[in-house]
């Protein structure tokens, strides 16, 4: 039986505050990785298999790139975001599929509303509908379609576990995790996901995120194009206004959250955490993972506690500030 994350693995990561009263409690699994790739904190149990959803898509990208993809600068971001489907992240998807001579009908993801509210009021109001272009990972099928056209590969099937690329993934999520991958479930926009462990979630995107473009490694390479291009590009990765987004801005991190309260995160210096929030709640995650590297030296507190004030952490009551969702105890 698989050992899957449970109470019994975790503490208390962060909590809910309303009027001077803890209302609500986050608890869940993290893990702190040195700038050398050591292990410096484990909270709650790291070693238990969880679902790292959209916080696997930097390997996926690697994957997508390694296979043949060619995709550089904002498009190489779009392959790892999960963005709100904007206008902007919308053109330029369709830029990587036209490149490929593919379209939006190609695309094996769900149609979806865009999850900017403005956009999506527009397109309501021109009588649209959902489309897979503004599905929040509509960039990562892009660049899987674009790996199939690039090494020959079907496009019809490529989210299905036994098409080749979908294989070549998983090699690759294998090779950086230093894992065996457990179990294979399928992701919220229909393409596999891996259970693997918080530690080797964390070992993979440390690799990812300390990477180095002059490396002999082409995968290495790719890696490091790949955080560049994020850095450069942080609008990609969600939209204006976002967590992940806002955290590349403000202290110049490779962040990347997934659905059920998962966050990565890797600091200037290489510094690396990760966070699985059991509940899925992923409401704490960014300021967990930051308060996580503040106290291991890789992050300065006043730079964290901007992005504190920048993220939607208010709790209101009657339209005013009565609280905060702030880090718990257990980190």
């Amino acid at each position: 039986m698989l050992e899957t994350l449970t109470v019994a693995d975790a503490v208390e990561l962060a909590v809910v505050e309303r009027s001077g009263f803890v209302e609500s409690r986050h608890a869940g699994a993290a893990i702190v990785l040195s700038p050398d790739g050591e292990v410096l904190r484990r909270i709650g149990n790291p070693d238990a298999l969880f679902l790292p959803r959209s916080s696997l898509k930097p390997m996926q990208a690697v994957a997508c790139v390694t296979a043949g993809a060619e995709l550089e600068g904002e498009q190489l971001a779009l392959a790892t975001a999960s963005h709100n489907g904007t206008d902007r992240h919308a053109d330029a998807i369709r830029e990587i599929l036209a490149a490929g001579g593919l379209t939006e009908d190609d695309l094996a993801c769900p149609p979806s509303w865009p999850g900017d509210t403005a956009t999506r009021d527009e397109i309501v109001r021109e009588h649209g509908a959902p489309s897979r272009i503004r599905m929040n990972c509509s960039g990562k099928h892009a660049a899987m379609l674009r790996a199939c056209v690039a090494t020959g590969w079907p496009t019809d099937g490529y989210l299905d576990p036994a098409h080749p690329l979908q294989g070549h993934i998983r090699e690759v999520v294998e090779r950086l995790t230093g894992e065996r991958i457990a179990h294979t479930a399928i992701d919220g926009c229909g393409a596999p996901v891996h259970a693997i462990t918080l530690t080797g979630l964390a070992r993979g995107i440390h690799r990812i995120g300390t990477a180095s473009e002059r490396s002999p490694f082409a995968l290495h390479r790719v890696a490091g194009s790949l955080v560049r291009a994020v850095k450069e590009h942080p609008w990609t990765i969600e939209g204006p206004g976002r967590p992940d987004t806002i955290a590349i801005e403000r202290l110049g991190v490779f962040a990347k959250g997934g659905a059920e309260g998962v966050m990565v995160m890797v600091a200037p210096g290489g510094a690396t955490v990760a966070v699985k929030m059991l509940d899925g709640a992923a409401r704490a995650s960014t300021v967990v993972a930051a308060t996580l590297l503040v106290r291991a030296g890789a992050l300065e507190p006043a730079d964290v506690a901007g992005l504190v004030h920048a993220l939607p952490l208010a709790v209101l009551g009657g339209g005013s500030d009565v609280g905060m969702i702030r880090p718990g105890a257990g980190i």
